[in-house]
């Protein structure tokens, strides 16, 4: 039933993008390889809706290939990973940039005698430090150099991650974003060391917002009712998910089922896109980048209960702090901070959004640390 749901949003995604590109899909999609994706680079804005949700549904596609080649059994943690890994390919991962760390994990694996699969999820994840890739093999002439320093960053990853759930204890769910972000400051003060650093960039689209929300409320609803379907037609069992407190790994479908679970990713990116044009923010690459992930992890912690408080405290620093409360930086500030979740559920409303007003602070400062990994899975 998974591989199916995975099958079916990557074929959603890539038929939209097929209809609203057309014959320039091939064009777009050189561009966007080419292109410096350092954040914040909205593919839809440099190269077409069309190209941008194509890139997106095809890496989709080749991820869920590759769990079924590997006869992965599927959980929640696959329906987090593969919608991750689309959400981002909307600013930041395409179909040149991700193979290089993902290669540097299995070489890791092999190196140290363990089966592919034990860390196959710390290289879906570990694709958040893909614009480096491009960064090092395009940006500064490195070629072949530069794909041997990204394997390399892709070997350390599985040690690291092992390392940095250690210092969360679970209460980030993105464990792998949060190694990523860690070696992603790294670099950066490196290459900033030898003036090898790129320039800070805002790449934002603006336009198609009718397209892209007919596109959002219908993929949503589909999959909402597709849960509805599942349970019978019905929301029993719904609030059995509201009981967890999220932390890793609260895996939807090992402890429900698959119907609760795709309910709860449904509404989750109903939500999210709700949220975006109701504080008059723009749908565009980077923003559905986020509601992906926060209903893929719909499937993997977060649930309406825990992920609200810190909603409420980001919003708070938010509307307090020299930021807009609909600049790209707070909105996404929401959209991202909902890692934070674990954090509402053991702990309650009131820490949650402790969470959420100090992770506002924290994300307008700590972009300029690096400039690699994705928006919020740096901290």
């Amino acid at each position: 039933m998974i591989y199916k749901f995975l099958f079916f949003i990557s074929s959603f995604f890539i038929l939209f993008g097929l209809v609203t590109g057309n014959v320039n899909i091939p064009s777009q999609i050189a561009t966007i390889i080419k292109s410096p994706d350092y954040l914040i680079t909205d593919y839809v804005e440099i190269a077409g809706v069309g190209g941008a949700f194509f890139n997106s549904g095809l890496l989709m596609l080749l991820f869920t290939i590759l769990l079924k080649l590997l006869k992965v059994n599927p959980t929640g943690v696959s329906i987090a990973a593969v919608m991750t890994i689309g959400g981002f390919a909307l600013f930041g991962k395409n179909l040149f940039n991700v193979w290089p760390i993902v290669a540097g994990v299995f070489l890791y694996t092999l190196v140290v005698g363990e089966n592919l699969k034990t860390y196959l999820y710390v290289a879906f994840f570990g694709t958040a430090l893909a614009p480096i890739t491009t960064h090092l093999v395009f940006g500064n002439d490195f070629s072949i150099l530069g794909i041997v320093i990204v394997l390399l960053i892709g070997f350390f990853l599985p040690p690291l991650a092992s390392f940095a759930l250690t210092l969360h204890k679970g209460y980030n769910l993105y464990n792998v974003g949060f190694t990523a972000g860690f070696l992603g400051m790294f670099i950066g003060a490196l290459l900033r060391a030898y003036d090898l650093h790129p320039e800070p960039r805002l790449i934002w689209h603006e336009k198609n917002q009718f397209l892209l929300a007919v596109f959002m409320f219908l993929f949503f609803s589909i999959v909402l009712i597709f849960g509805f379907r599942l349970n019978g037609w019905k929301l029993s069992g719904y609030k059995n998910i509201l009981k967890y407190s999220g932390k890793l790994l609260t895996d939807f479908v090992l402890l429900e089922n698959e119907a609760i679970t795709f309910i709860n990713v449904g509404i989750l990116g109903l939500v999210g896109t709700i949220y975006v044009l109701g504080v008059g923010s723009k749908l565009n690459g980077p923003t559905i980048g986020g509601i992906m992930t926060l209903a893929g992890f719909g499937a993997l912690g977060k649930h309406p209960k825990n992920v609200l408080p810190v909603v409420v405290g980001v919003l708070i620093g938010a509307l307090t702090n020299s930021q807009p409360f609909n600049s790209p930086a707070m909105v996404l500030a929401v959209l991202f901070g909902t890692t934070l979740a674990p954090i509402a559920g053991e702990f309650g409303f009131l820490w949650g959004v402790v969470a959420g007003y100090l992770h506002s602070a924290l994300v307008i400062n700590v972009g300029s640390l690096h400039f690699f990994g994705e928006v919020e899975k740096k901290r």
